[in-house]
């Protein structure tokens, strides 16, 4: 049924586009270069430049090609976009986070890649962001950008307090405590954001959902045991008291860049703010491990990223050269520059050169994504989280029992996936 959706609106999309130049007036004339026009989503001042960089190489290697260059802030690119394909006034080529996927290609948004110039070298990605970048069979983007979870660690004060990096959360406990002994600081910082909280439940072989099941699993024994251990690491000798503030996020990665708590989890985005704290001066006491097992044994972060779409919305010229485009941002040389400039991993073997894995950041970051987990292709998975995001932290500042606050997140979560049962 939803195949069928699909491809019915990519159909009328394309009819309706036979004149469409994709997006703002391209500037396109009978004898003139293609103008395609790229909406990125990343930093408009850390990571852009960088990719402004190397359209200018692509337009110089491509005479026929233009690339109308826009910067949209992430948090409006979403939504942005749907307006705009909607209208049929759509980017040809869209940076989109990797839970937009799905949702998109269910509209017909999105164009299909299989067989096309953009995944000429699709066995030279990993794998697991191939598979996160399809729905119903079919691929929509390129993987351009990828990030998991890992336990960042300060490795000069784990080895004062004579630990090794966890391998489960009860070693993380017990080396907390000893960190707080041995070194007075506290040894493990949680966070009460869900998609932190993800791991918790990998770690239980469970997520929110059971896609396939079409159930809502958020209150399952697994679950609760999950959400039970994540609530545990709140209270303790060494473990920092949860931050239900508005500046959580920022708190803690301040107190761990500058040796005033000895791990937390977080993601590769923060690899360059690392080095500028005064506990990692020098990059080599940056220490990255896996996210610790649950009781399964099994560690499992979630897989995070952004991949390259191009609009279906387009005429024929706009996609062939937005196409040609994708190939070359997410080839080996240019996801090594882009790895070399904005300390973000690349999505495909080849590009961890040398030069890439230098950085001990990237190095450690390539080491954990073996046990990321990726997003079931679920429409309306990324939305999930938002429910949990209300009451986890009402849950960690005891403001509700945690009984109380899964129950609300699945009362909130069954309304988004209303064909779910319970």
């Amino acid at each position: 049924m939803r195949r069928g959706i699909a491809a019915t609106a990519l159909v009328a999309s394309l009819a309706l586009a036979a004149t469409a130049c994709g997006g703002d007036d391209s500037g396109d004339s009978a004898d003139g270069p293609v103008t395609i026009t790229w909406w990125d989503t990343s930093n408009a001042t850390n990571e852009a430049p960088t990719y402004q960089a190397l359209v200018k190489e692509f337009e110089a290697a491509n005479k026929d090609i233009k690339v109308k260059y826009v910067n949209v802030p992430f948090d409006q690119a979403q939504n942005k976009f749907d307006t705009a394909a909607g209208s049929k006034g759509a980017p040809d080529i869209l940076r989109a986070e990797v839970g937009w996927t799905p949702a998109f290609a269910k509209k017909g948004y999105f164009l299909p890649l299989d067989g096309t110039d953009a995944l000429a070298e699709q066995d030279k990605f990993q794998s697991s962001l191939i598979e996160q970048a399809k729905f119903e069979g079919k691929t929509y983007g390129v993987p351009f950008t990828t990030d998991t979870l890992a336990l960042v660690y300060n490795k000069e004060l784990f080895a004062e307090a004579g630990v090794e990096a966890p391998k489960t959360w009860d070693d993380l406990k017990k080396a907390a405590a000893t960190i707080k002994t041995k070194t007075g600081v506290d040894g493990y910082w949680g966070s009460t954001q869900a998609y932190y909280a993800q791991s918790f439940l990998h770690g239980e072989g469970t997520d929110t959902v059971d896609a396939d099941a079409k159930k809502v699993t958020v209150k399952s024994p697994e679950a609760q045991k999950a959400y039970e251990t994540w609530l545990g690491l709140f209270e303790g000798k060494g473990l920092h008291k949860a931050d239900t503030t508005a500046d959580a996020y920022a708190h803690i990665q301040d107190a761990f860049v500058n040796g005033k708590v000895a791990a937390i989890i977080q993601g590769p985005w923060e690899i360059t703010n690392f080095y500028k704290g005064s506990a990692f001066k020098d990059k080599e006491n940056l220490g990255i491990a896996t996210v610790p097992a649950g009781s399964t044994g099994k560690a499992g972060a979630p897989t995070g990223g952004h991949n390259l779409s191009v609009y279906a919305g387009s005429d024929e010229a706009h996609q062939k050269a937005a196409l040609k485009f994708v190939n070359f941002m997410t080839s080996a040389k240019a996801q090594e520059t882009i790895a070399l400039k904005n300390s973000t991993l690349p999505t495909r073997d080849d590009a961890y050169t040398a030069e890439v894995k230098a950085d001990p950041g990237i190095a450690g970051y390539q080491g954990v994504l073996a046990a990321a987990q990726p997003r079931p292709a679920l429409p309306e998975y990324s939305s999930l989280w938002g429910p949990l995001d209300t009451e986890l932290p009402k849950v960690a500042g005891g403001k509700e029992s945690l009984d109380e606050g899964l129950s609300n997140a699945e009362t909130a979560i069954a309304k988004l996936v209303p064909d779910f049962a319970k």
